[in-house]
């Protein structure tokens, strides 16, 4: 069973922030997987840095559409996704220079944050983009 389970529920209209939030979702149970069956932190350091690269390419995505469109709570959102972002790179930083290792703990925090992230802040802007026609 999957570590997080994608479901319609998550989704949130526009199929490229779709398609995006699926890839994190795969990446990060990629990197569940690989924690538990006792990978070597030489397997999971690129797992992480690829999520962690993956996130960055989508928070690109959804911040481009929202300052295109004009999105009234852009400044708010885009705080949320630099906060994730700097405490997601500061433990990557963390990992390479050995002062700790990739654990259960921090994809337990990833996915907690991954989800209200998509459940809470991007499902306010559902109705935003889909009167502007996107899709």
């Amino acid at each position: 069973m999957a570590f997080i389970n994608w479901s319609d529920s998550l989704s949130v209209g526009v199929k490229l922030f779709d398609d995006d939030h699926k890839e994190l979702v795969s990446i990060a149970n990629r990197l569940h997987d690989s924690i538990t069956v006792g990978s070597q932190q030489a397997v999971l350091a690129p797992i992480l840095n690829e999520l962690v690269k993956y996130t960055i390419f989508h928070f690109g995505h959804e911040e481009g559409m929202m300052l295109q469109y004009a999105y009234p709570a852009y400044e708010k959102h885009k705080k949320e996704h630099d906060a994730l972002i700097a405490k997601v790179q500061d433990f990557s930083d963390q990992v390479k220079s050995g002062k700790t290792s990739i654990s259960l703990s921090l994809i337990a925090f990833l996915k907690e944050w991954l989800v209200n992230h998509i459940m809470a802040s991007d499902k306010e802007y559902v109705d935003f983009f889909s009167k502007k026609g996107i899709k």
